[in-house]
């Protein structure tokens, strides 16, 4: 019998690549999604499409019935700035979602393992030293990381209580195809569309905040190392949280400068105001996720940045056409 992985917000940007690799790699799949910001052809041909608010009963029936050998929770309000401006929308989205999920799991039997994803972008805060381990003091600058900090404590709790097989990856910023140009999160993405569009690269403050950037497809293959590895048992917050990055420290200036080389471009930069609650100084360090999980980033920022630019171009050509 093939094992059975539930993806929510698997129509998203980085669940729907975490879709992917769990059909690859023999998984039976099932994507929740409300669409709000995920797009229905993201859903890879394979896998079952429940189209679901993971705040609701129906979504929480899925996860009790449902059988899943693991669940990889991606669903969430991504935007720090819209967790600055409404704390409370994101708060029910990011922390009453998520526990709709693991009370949910619980009630089912505790059968499935809840890999959650954290962030390590915005959960340490900027008093803490870099390359940041998992065990550092915790304050995030936003909403957005308190949520999932918060969840994270919850997971413990369900892990310590109920027996549920909880692991939380706390991702770093994650870049790469399928990503939205359009929103207010992943520069990457805006970068591109700027590029291709003619228009300035926008870059808020300085530009010499500094970011870890990770490609997408090993976040995706982190999912998959989360299912299957033997884990610690629960003792404390950060017993089966997980770094997943590159360890390697990016301005957004040479974010700039690395894409238009990637893209041949001499795209102008235009500097604008800093924006409230945003982190100066993030990257993480990757070995415990290397020693415990046996995972490591593969893909250089080159190298990622070179596919996520040629990704936005063949779409910008097939909408010329």
């Amino acid at each position: 019998m093939k094992p059975r992985a539930l993806v929510t917000g698997g129509a998203g940007f980085i669940g729907s690549h975490v879709a992917e690799i769990y059909l690859e790699h023999g998984y039976e799949v099932d994507v929740v999604d409300n669409l709000a910001s995920g797009r229905r052809e993201h859903v890879p041909v394979g896998a079952r499409f429940h189209e679901l608010d993971i705040g609701s009963p129906e979504a929480a029936r899925l996860v009790r019935e449902g059988r899943f050998d693991v669940i990889s929770h991606l669903a969430a309000q991504i935007d720090v700035r819209k967790s600055v401006t409404d704390p409370s929308y994101d708060a029910g989205v990011n922390i009453g979602g998520s526990l709709n999920l693991l009370e949910a799991a619980r009630a089912g039997g505790a059968r499935s393992r809840f890999v959650f994803s954290s962030t390590g972008g915005a959960i340490y805060g900027d008093f803490v030293p870099v390359p940041t381990m998992e065990d550092m003091p915790k304050d995030p600058e936003s909403p957005y990381g308190i949520a999932k900090l918060s969840v994270e404590y919850y997971m413990a709790y369900f892990a310590r209580v109920h027996g549920l097989e909880t692991v939380a990856l706390r991702y770093s910023n994650v870049y790469g195809p399928r990503q939205n140009p359009h929103g207010e999160a992943g520069v990457v993405a805006i970068f591109c569309d700027r590029i291709l569009s003619g228009r300035p690269m926008t870059v808020f403050g300085d530009g010499m905040q500094t970011r870890d950037y990770v490609f997408v497809e090993d976040v995706a293959r982190a999912n998959l190392a989360a299912a299957r590895a033997s884990l610690p048992a629960m003792r404390t917050l950060d017993t089966r949280s997980y770094n997943i990055g590159t360890a390697q420290e990016t301005t957004v200036l040479q974010l700039a400068e690395l894409l238009r080389i990637a893209a041949g471009a001499s795209t102008p930069i235009q500097l604008a105001p800093a924006r409230v609650g945003e982190q100066l100084r993030s990257v993480v360090n990757v070995d415990k996720a290397d020693r415990e999980l046996g995972w490591k980033p593969r893909v250089s920022l080159a190298d990622g940045l070179s596919a996520t630019h040629g990704y936005f171009a063949n779409r910008y050509a097939m909408e010329d056409r």
